[in-house]
């Protein structure tokens, strides 16, 4: 029967933030653990309360330092020798995700290892938000929930009522996202073409579409240096866009993102808080989450089907 096994909800260090808002979106308190730091760098999380038989929620978004990975892994193995009866990790942000295919000789596959890593720490399920490539679910070996964060997006953007509204994809890897937002939004689509000559920089873009007098809404699902955002901005000004927003769901925001966004034609950004926002802009917009995260453990949980929260 659904619920047969009494739930606990636990956070690694880095996500704790959110976890304690998804805890009380849920309508229970997070689980009590500790993290032992040791002089040497090492470090060892610990449950402060039985999971025996328990199905255990772990939060953890995965952004670097990878001890934020190691932490998690660290946690699903402590609950499986704990002997929980499930082990679901819960991570906002899935990190290594670019790395999800060979795109030169003798490089990782690092999404692929990530989840082998999961499931030899014992995982039973994984809980995300806007994988960087949807193949990355196939990597799994166990059940995936691939949430989107259109759920919160795309009802902000309505209540935005943008007279001329056009989504813009940031390079052609992302013209689904933004071809199942202009759907909902019922609008027009632009996208941008991208040369990318190594990792970071952008040499050239180019829009493909009619951006003059529009309300331009680029969608993305990370924003690293900004780089792409900025320059697909400009552009789109230059070529007489009424205004230009950017959509995305992880604030990575590394290196001079924050600077560059505050020089740069761009209206607003609009993003969600999978990744903590370190530095307060003016022009930053942060969607909480927690409330989808909620939903869906609760679905989850009581075996319901979790179709209905995806606008995606």
């Amino acid at each position: 029967m659904p619920g047969r096994a009494p739930i606990k909800i636990f956070s690694g260090a880095s996500s704790m933030y959110l976890a304690e808002q998804i805890a009380s979106s849920f309508g229970q308190k997070l689980g009590k653990s500790t993290l032992t730091n040791f002089s040497d760098g090492e470090f060892q999380p610990s449950f402060e309360e039985s999971v025996r038989g328990c199905v255990v929620f772990i939060i953890q978004s995965t952004f670097p330092p990878t001890d934020n990975l190691f932490e998690l892994l660290l946690m699903i193995d402590a609950a499986k020798r704990a002997s929980a009866y499930k082990v679901v990790a819960v991570m906002p942000y899935f990190g290594y995700a670019r790395q999800d295919r060979k795109d030169k000789p003798r490089v990782s596959i690092g999404a692929k290892l990530v989840t082998d890593l999961l499931s030899a720490a014992g995982v039973s399920r994984v809980m995300t938000m806007d994988l960087h490539a949807d193949q990355i679910q196939g990597f799994f070996d166990v059940p995936v929930d691939h949430l989107y964060a259109s759920s919160i997006f795309v009802p902000h953007i309505k209540e935005m009522n943008l007279e001329n509204l056009v989504i813009a994809a940031p390079d052609m890897g992302g013209t689904k996202r933004a071809n199942a937002y202009s759907r909902f939004l019922k609008c027009e689509m632009v996208i941008c073409y991208k040369l990318r000559k190594k990792a970071n920089y952008v040499n050239e873009i180019t829009i493909i579409g009619d951006v003059k007098d529009k309300d331009v809404v680029i969608v993305d699902d990370m924003i690293d240096t900004a780089g792409t955002m900025v320059l697909a901005a400009d552009l789109m000004t230059q070529r007489g866009a009424r205004s230009v927003r950017a959509v995305a769901t992880h604030p990575v925001l590394s290196g001079p993102a924050i600077e560059r966004i505050e020089k740069s034609s761009l209206t607003e950004v609009i993003v969600s808080d999978t990744i903590p926002v370190k530095k307060d802009s003016p022009k930053l917009k942060v969607l909480p989450v927690a409330g989808l995260f909620a939903r869906v453990i609760d679905k989850v949980y009581n075996y319901r089907s979790i179709s209905s929260t995806f606008i995606e």
